[in-house]
């Protein structure tokens, strides 16, 4: 399996780090090419000379771009048609994003559980939080990261006197404002506790 994105432009751009490269020392040249080893995609488009400097490697772009917005599948299953295959490949697309939005939107931890029970109510809460992420993002037609940095900005600020305490949210934002219309949620209370200096 393998993709291969627009290559010419943006390697180009990638490989401007060898401009200038000709006054440079052999053992500048040779530490530039020794850091690229972990960067495939640029170092295939990098050739050296007879002499040792550093080139780029148009006939390898140019065999690439052919390449450009095309996909290789394999399977094992013969049975399926290039339709499937592409749906099954998109599918596993999402199935690792949701991973990947375990790991880092909802902060998931290691958590070790011995009993069955435990481990099925720990899965499915996994699940469900995932879901109401993909709810979120298909209601509000916007990533989980930018609806959670805007509700972010919703604050609680408590005030507390001689006279009594308070506790008031902060105004809500147009964005905040949009996200909850779409959800079809009501707005917060403004205040959440209100309480003079004779109350208890």
């Amino acid at each position: 399996m393998r993709s291969h994105p627009p290559a010419c432009a943006h390697h180009l751009r990638k490989l401007s780090l060898i401009d200038g490269s000709d006054a440079w020392t052999a053992r500048r040249r040779d530490e530039l090419v020794g850091s690229l080893k972990g960067k495939p995609g640029l170092r295939r488009y990098l050739r050296r000379t007879a002499s040792g400097l550093l080139r780029i490697d148009h006939a390898a772009i140019a065999a690439e771009a052919h390449l450009d917005g095309k996909w290789l599948l394999r399977t094992s299953d013969p049975t399926l048609t290039a339709e499937d295959l592409a749906l099954a490949y998109k599918q596993l697309i999402a199935v690792e994003r949701g991973w990947r939005d375990m790991k880092s939107s909802l902060g998931l931890r290691p958590v070790y559980h011995y009993r069955e029970d435990r481990i099925r109510a720990h899965i499915q809460l996994c699940w469900l939080a995932l879901l109401l992420i993909r709810v979120v993002e298909n209601t509000t037609s916007d990533t989980w990261r930018n609806t959670r940095h805007e509700l972010d900005r919703m604050h609680l600020v408590t005030l507390a006197t001689a006279d009594g305490r308070v506790a008031q949210r902060s105004a809500t934002t147009p964005g905040q404002k949009a996200i909850l219309t779409a959800l079809n949620l009501p707005e917060p209370p403004r205040f959440l506790e209100f309480n003079t200096a004779g109350q208890g």
